[in-house]
């Protein structure tokens, strides 16, 4: 590193699919950019490496364990980054494999791919390079002594990894985790600097760092060559064959510590004796790390200040990826948690579910697979649930009467029994009529009546920020409807009063002292002023009786939706019409009163 960085750290990374993981001694943070382009977030605390074993605080030994432990986990963020990307449908033999024997055909594979890259290692860089010196030694009958044959095979070692290396570089999608490579090196030099965390700052510093896995392996062939020399120099006898491979692999983990103390104190210098034991891992980075694309740099940055932030506050908690699920399993997490939480209608699972993936109830228990950010909007709105929020404000909308209508805890959500109030009303409504709906709220029975007949409307709430939600309702549905804001028929009164053909009307009818008794979702979050009718629950219905006449033409009629038990009282205010009817619901309640003048 530069003589101008202003500050160390000892935060690390590694490049992950489509992503960047870096790790502090106490924390961790992968950040992955998903199909969809959404920055994908997991965050874990850790315990520094030295507080794990005693060994880990032993020279050589220390490395040796750190080795090994960064293998594991290095392969397991892989395999976590690539559930991101979690797409389409499991095979037959996947569903097959997963029902009967309950196997998860990915484990398998990736078991499978780990076993297979190791013994390809081994074959790439122990028995190939002895198998080509000991052809060299054939080919020009010359016996090469312990150091030379070392240093031979080490030069071939050298030769098959950078050949690897740039036949790796050619693919695709080595060349993109080759590029988010340099987004990790070139964040990691940035905050060195000192230098804010900014795409144009960190795309302004240099690839190359000293701690990079490229140079640890450059370092481990490097000191191989000596260490199996003096090894071999030691035991006085040119080891050959399947015994000198054996002897390289059980020798490894030595040679493996030995090179990680080496990399801890080149990497203490910046002075210019050591550079030549950092040039070739340096020079080897030049093509193991490529020029990041900005949005690489922002998937770096995201991960770095993940790990920044919970190092700094113990109180931050960590996340885990939001990933591809099967929408049967998705279904059961959610109808598990919201039980957990005392929400026990399953229902209420299968509608977030069904709704957010726009498909019917009875098509969820599939093996379909949910993308990230569809299972992301699922787990926000089971989040807000369960603190009490009622399902249709976590949603956003409901469906009333067939149309959708936005709700939130400015009205009331529209009750399906209110459907039965549009029902009746239609009967007295054609496209010449002239509709009055008191205390509109969302604008639900306003918009049914007005898509249904197309009569014109007006609606009323003295709510301002009713108003405001009806009338995106009515902009939502596409309906023309005059709003007014007025407490019932205040400002429709002055002068000559207006009429209408209809007047239809769900108003307040709790009595005052039962609110406290609804459910929480109920009082803790539908607005109280929708609710509250009076200490008798009648407040509105006394006004509404008695002044309705003066806005109803010849043969007007009234339609007042009630609590229950509160009919015959309504009916007994209406005087002066010529019909009064009680209208049941569905489950024979009396829900309606009609009047007729």
């Amino acid at each position: 590193m530069s003589k101008k960085c202003s500050k160390k750290t000892s935060i690390g990374g590694q490049a992950v699919l489509e992503g960047v993981m870096m790790k502090s001694p106490t924390s961790m943070a992968t950040a992955v950019r998903d199909a969809d382009g959404v920055i994908r977030l997991e965050t874990k605390r850790t315990k520094p490496i030295t507080s794990k074993c005693f060994l880990f605080r032993l020279p050589i030994i220390r490395g040796v364990l750190a080795f090994f432990s960064s293998m594991i986990e290095g392969s397991a963020i892989l395999m976590r980054s690539a559930e991101v990307y979690g797409e389409g449908e499991p095979s037959k033999f996947e569903k097959w494999l997963a029902e009967k024997l309950k196997i998860n055909l990915v484990t398998i594979v990736t078991t499978i791919g780990l076993v297979l890259g190791l013994a390809l290692a081994v074959f790439l860089f122990m028995w190939l390079p002895q198998f080509l010196r000991g052809l060299l030694q054939l080919l020009f009958n010359i016996e090469f002594g312990i150091w030379a044959k070392n240093f031979i095979e080490g030069g071939l070692k050298l030769l098959v990894f950078l050949g690897y290396i740039l036949l790796c570089s050619a693919l695709q999608d080595i060349k993109r985790t080759f590029m988010y490579h340099g987004a990790e090196h070139k964040t990691i030099s940035c905050y060195e600097k000192g230098l804010p965390l900014t795409v144009e700052n960190v795309k302004t510093c240099t690839r190359i760092h000293d701690r990079c896995g490229t140079s640890f392996i450059v370092l481990v062939l490097l000191t191989s060559i000596i260490a199996f020399a003096c090894f071999e120099s030691i035991v006085g006898t040119s080891l050959q064959g399947l015994l000198r491979l054996v002897l390289k692999l059980a020798f490894f983990p030595i040679v493996a510590g030995l090179s990680y103390e080496v990399l801890k104190l080149l990497a203490k210098t910046n002075s210019k004796i050591f550079l030549i034991f950092k040039w070739p891992g340096m020079l080897l980075q030049k093509i193991t790390t490529k020029e990041p694309k900005d949005d690489m740099i922002e998937v770096a940055i995201t991960s770095f200040n993940a790990v920044l932030e919970l190092d700094a506050n113990p109180e931050v908690k960590e996340v885990k990826f939001v990933v591809a699920k099967k929408r049967n399993e998705l279904l059961k997490e959610v109808a598990e948690k919201l039980n957990k939480h005392g929400i026990t209608e399953y229902a209420e699972a299968e509608w977030i579910v069904s709704l957010v993936l726009n498909c019917k109830r009875d098509q969820l228990n599939t093996q379909q697979i949910v993308k990230p950010n569809f299972v992301e909007k699922i787990n926000k709105i089971v989040e807000e649930r369960i603190t009490g929020r009622p399902l249709w404000y976590c949603i956003g909308d409901t469906n009333f009467y067939g149309y959708t209508i936005k709700v939130d805890e400015r009205v009331l959500i529209p009750r399906p029994e209110t459907e039965l109030l549009v029902e009746n009303a239609l009967k007295s409504i054609n496209e010449d009529s002239k509709v009055l709906d008191l205390c509109t709220g969302s604008g639900a029975i306003a918009i049914a009546i007005k898509k249904e007949s197309n009569a014109q409307v007006t609606a009323i709430d003295v709510s301002k920020e009713a108003l405001q939600l009806a009338k995106e309702n009515a902009k939502l549905n596409k309906v023309e409807i005059e709003f007014i804001e007025s407490d019932l028929f205040s400002e429709i009164s002055d002068g000559l009063p207006r009429k209408f053909n209809v007047i239809v009307s769900n108003p307040p009818y709790i009595k005052t002292e039962d609110i406290n008794g609804l459910q929480k979702e109920v009082k803790d979050f539908e607005p109280s002023l929708a609710l509250d009718g009076g200490v008798d629950g009648y407040d509105f219905y006394r006004i509404i009786c008695s002044v309705a006449k003066e806005h109803l033409t010849e043969k007007g009629v009234l339609l007042l939706e009630c609590g229950i038990g509160q009919a015959q009282e309504i009916a007994k205010m209406l005087n002066g019409y010529k019909s009064v009817e009680i209208i049941k619901d569905y489950e024979n309640i009396e829900r309606i009163v009609k009047a007729v003048l």
